[in-house]
C-alpha cells in the first residue's frame, strides 16, 4: 500500500504545470548533486555514485525535453547540460566532490531563475483567471455534468 506522502508526491507530479515539474526537476537535481558531494566527502562512494547516477537521469531528462526551436537560448543551455553530464560522470568514477561542486553551483542560479519564471506565470494565470471568469449558460451553471 502507497504511503500518505508516496500519493501526494505523486499526485502533486501529475497535476504540476510544464513550469512546476521544471522546477521540480531542477530541485532534484541540486538535491542530488549535495548529496552525492556531502557522501563523497565522507567517503561513501556507493551512496555518491546513487545520487550522482539519478542527477545524471535528471540532466538526460532536461536534455531530451529541451525544445531547441522555441528559445534562442536553448544551444547556450544544452550546452552547459552535456558539459554538466560530462562533468558529473569523469566525478562520479574519480569520486570527484569539489567537481560536483561546482556543477551544483553552476545550476543553482538556473534554479533559482525556472523558480522565478514559473511562478510569474502562475501569477499572470491568476490574474488572467480573475480577469475572464468562466461564462455561465443561460441557466446559471457553468455548463459541467
Amino acid at each position: 500500500m502507497q504511503s500518505a506522502l508516496s500519493r501526494f508526491q505523486q499526485d502533486s507530479i501529475i497535476t504540476a504545470t510544464p513550469a512546476q515539474l521544471l522546477v521540480m526537476l531542477y530541485d532534484r537535481l541540486l538535491l542530488d548533486m549535495g548529496r552525492a558531494e556531502k557522501a563523497m566527502r565522507a567517503g561513501n562512494r556507493v551512496e555518491g555514485h546513487k545520487n550522482l547516477t539519478h542527477a545524471q537521469d535528471i540532466i538526460a531528462e532536461l536534455m531530451s525535453s529541451l525544445r531547441m526551436d522555441v528559445w534562442d537560448g536553448a544551444q547556450g543551455l544544452m550546452a552547459l547540460y552535456v558539459y554538466a553530464m560530462k562533468e558529473l560522470v569523469n566525478a562520479n568514477v574519480q569520486a570527484d566532490a569539489d567537481k560536483v561542486q561546482e556543477i551544483r553551483e553552476l545550476f543553482e542560479p538556473l534554479a533559482d531563475a525556472w523558480r522565478q519564471a514559473a511562478t510569474q506565470l502562475e501569477s499572470e494565470a491568476a490574474q488572467e483567471a480573475k480577469a475572464n471568469p468562466p461564462k455561465r449558460n443561460s441557466r446559471g451553471d457553468l455548463g459541467v455534468g
